[in-house]
């Protein structure tokens, strides 16, 4: 039987994140709401999925390694609600990668070794290149808040968080 999702980029929207990277334990910060948002739809029947883009990796900046246990992280802070994180260790001027977003494949991974429903499905990112992959897979898609620039010509659905993202169009 087919699933809904909501498949979440990480750095942004369910942790702060920084211009130089989020992978040391220390430099986690769970934004305000999250746990909160993650329960009400792990309540409502939704899978979580993370999927985002590590390109320190590539970069030589940080290991997988490090990814791991910053996940593990995150899932004790959050009470253990994402049922699995995809990340694309890739970075353009290195390795380009149908994994790393704008790219689609991990979100296809996903989608097919879980049977997702598209039609009830969502993408919560904070910026542009989160969302396009899924609108071309059928997803709907929200902007949260972002410090970048690219928000600023963004026609979609938005909210200033997870919290709000969870409220004002999931679960309504």
């Amino acid at each position: 039987m087919a699933q809904k999702c909501v498949f979440l980029d990480r750095d942004g929207v369910i942790n702060g994140d920084k211009v130089d990277y989020v992978y040391k334990i220390e430099d986690i910060r769970i934004m305000d709401g999250v746990k909160e948002a993650l329960e009400k739809l792990k309540n409502q029947g939704f899978l979580l999925l993370v999927i985002t883009n590590q390109s320190g990796i590539d970069r030589g900046i940080y290991t997988e390694e490090d990814v791991f246990l910053t996940h593990i992280e995150i899932q004790n802070r959050i009470g253990n609600t994402i049922d699995e994180f995809y990340f694309s260790p890739y970075h353009r001027t290195i390795s380009a990668s149908m994994g790393m977003k704008p790219g689609s494949l991990l979100f296809e991974k996903a989608m097919a070794k879980y049977d997702i429903d598209v039609s009830q499905s969502w993408m919560i990112g904070d910026r542009i290149r989160d969302l396009i992959p899924a609108e071309k897979l059928g997803l709907k898609t929200i902007l949260v808040d972002s410090e970048y620039p690219d928000k600023v010509d963004f026609k979609g659905n938005f909210a200033s968080d997870l919290l709000e993202a969870t409220n004002q169009f999931i679960l309504v």
